[in-house]
């Protein structure tokens, strides 16, 4: 049998507002994680991973620093026609920028028609998670289905948070019903305490894509959303079906991790994320050889930790420490270190997320808190400890207390 040609479409034009200081400057794909990756770069490996080499990535919001890091990091051979090409909104069909994301795959209809592919993938670019999109092409294929959606199990009494697959009991592939955060839905046939709720990730048959976004285009009512829009039309023609995320079988997944996908769409979200990372046998595991996610590491040094002297010894322990980070008499817990942090001494950070270059003074304090990149902690400071005076202070204190400092803010010392 020929092989079917895939292209692959990244949805990255998110503007991220609820994830506040850490979008003012960047795209939400954009935003660092876990030490060493951006957000994007989840999606990107997965794609890659499932053996798809053609890629386009559709921008809008604030891309700069996106596309600088897609230009660096995901450069593929163009012998064989491979590509990670960023593209910016371009207002090919009219004088508007996307109005959601079925316009931004409508304006792009230039990228299908060139590479006329069998089959499209769309994704989000701002979900953490493992995926291995061939195993749901083949059951987009063998369902005659034009639309498949991926769909995670969720509880019941979360349904109000997403975007919730309701299925016939008597045909459990096929989409009845797909419903905005309703506050009431069945529960699933073998679990009635969960819901299948949207990921955010499908594929389509090529030709039916076009047809379907070119006629949302023409409806002067529609909110042209993906999944808002675009799958109630397939599931109007009976024609949407569902893939069962918890089928994926991903290569040395372990039963733990296999089946994780966050949506970090809030810094409380975006956090608890982190702290997933970092435990002695992690919720999702970032070890996994055989389906890597790739990132673009910097030119730095290795990790360095200095002093030994009584009560002055540099430590890390339950920690991710990227290259670069030099940790020099302070002592490091529950924490993730992004390139270039500098750590002086007698200084504790502790259940925190530190990013690129930021540097942390003698005798501070850091807890409970997210330090975007190039921020100076002056010494003796105290950051997460006193909700007040870090609002005092301009930083942002989430209703769960988790301190965030924006990108190169400049701390006054007190």
């Amino acid at each position: 049998m020929p092989t079917k040609k895939v292209l692959a479409i990244v949805l990255a034009g998110g503007e991220g507002k609820r994830l506040m200081h850490l979008t003012l400057e960047r795209a939400k794909p954009a935003v660092p994680f876990g030490g060493i990756y951006r957000l994007i770069d989840f999606a990107l490996s997965n794609i890659v991973n499932s053996g798809y080499l053609q890629i386009v990535v559709l921008t809008q919001y604030k891309s700069h620093s996106l596309d600088k890091h897609i230009a660096q990091t995901w450069r593929m051979s163009s012998l064989l026609g491979n590509y990670v090409a960023p593209v910016p909104a371009q207002q090919r069909m009219g004088k508007h920028w996307y109005l959601g994301s079925a316009d931004a795959i409508y304006q792009s209809l230039n990228l299908i028609e060139d590479e006329a592919p069998d089959y499209v993938v769309v994704v989000g670019a701002d979900h953490v998670y493992r995926m291995d999109f061939s195993q749901m092409l083949e059951a987009h294929i063998a369902s005659g289905n034009d639309c498949t959606v991926a769909a995670i199990r969720q509880p019941i009494d979360q349904s109000d948070q997403f975007g919730v697959i309701e299925t016939n009991p008597e045909d459990p592939e096929r989409i009845a019903a797909f419903v905005e955060k309703p506050t009431q839905t069945p529960g699933l046939p073998d679990a009635p305490d969960q819901i299948l709720a949207s990921m955010g990730n499908y594929i389509f048959t090529a030709d039916a894509l076009v047809e379907a976004v070119s006629r949302d285009a023409e409806d002067p009512e529609s909110a042209h959303d993906m999944g808002g829009d675009v799958v109630p039309y397939f599931v109007s023609r009976g024609s949407a079906g569902v893939y069962d995320f918890i089928r994926n079988d991903v290569p040395g997944s372990t039963d733990r991790d296999r089946d994780y996908w966050r949506d970090v769409g809030t810094i409380d979200s975006f956090y608890d994320a982190h702290m997933d990372l970092i435990s002695i046998h992690p919720v999702f595991n970032l070890y996994n050889e055989q389906w890597p996610v790739f990132a673009g590491v910097r030119n730095v040094p290795p990790a360095k930790f200095v002093h030994a002297g009584a009560g002055r010894v540099g430590t890390a322990v339950d920690s991710i420490v990227s290259p670069g980070v030099v940790v020099s008499g302070a002592q490091v817990a529950n924490s993730v270190l992004s390139p270039g942090v500098n750590l002086h001494s007698w200084s504790s950070v502790s259940d925190s997320v530190l990013m690129d270059d930021v540097i942390v003074g003698r005798h501070c304090q850091v807890h409970r808190a997210i330090i975007d990149k190039g921020v100076v902690i002056p010494p003796r400071t105290q950051i997460g400890l006193n909700p007040d005076l870090d609002r005092r202070r301009g930083f942002t204190v989430t209703e769960s207390g988790i301190t965030v400092v924006g990108k190169n803010t400049v701390i006054d010392s007190l």
